[in-house]
């Protein structure tokens, strides 16, 4: 029985490899193994983002209802006490869409938080 060498399959995965590296800079996606630490590294990135995303945004709606809040008369934290205290249970992603596309609605909210 002849011997099997990998000579089809690793030119197989070597162009998988530079193929998902293709947008890369200089020999990340020239050569095999800079550009396969490239999509290793890549991979882990977009792993790791993918739950950093939930805090990025997280903290983008915090600072967008502080703004609407302050044009309002009040502070954030204070807006959030008010309304945990009067029961209005809107969360941060729909509040913050509200302080940016409808002030006026935003503007309910609150005085319906303090007024409590």
């Amino acid at each position: 029985m002849a011997r099997v060498k990998t000579g089809p399959h690793r030119r197989r995965r070597h162009k998988k490899i530079l193929k998902i590296t293709k947008g890369q800079f200089g020999t990340r996606h020239r050569l095999f193994r800079r550009a396969n630490e490239a999509m290793l590294k890549s991979l882990w990135y977009s792993y790791r983002d993918r739950r950093t995303r939930k805090r990025v945004l997280r903290r983008l709606w915090i600072s967008r209802i502080n703004a609407a809040a302050r044009l309002n008369g009040t502070t954030y934290s204070r807006l959030i006490h008010q309304m945990r205290k009067s029961g209005i249970a809107i969360n941060r992603k729909i509040m913050a869409d509200l302080a940016v596309k409808d002030p006026k609605a935003f503007q309910a909210v609150v005085s319906s938080a303090l007024s409590d």
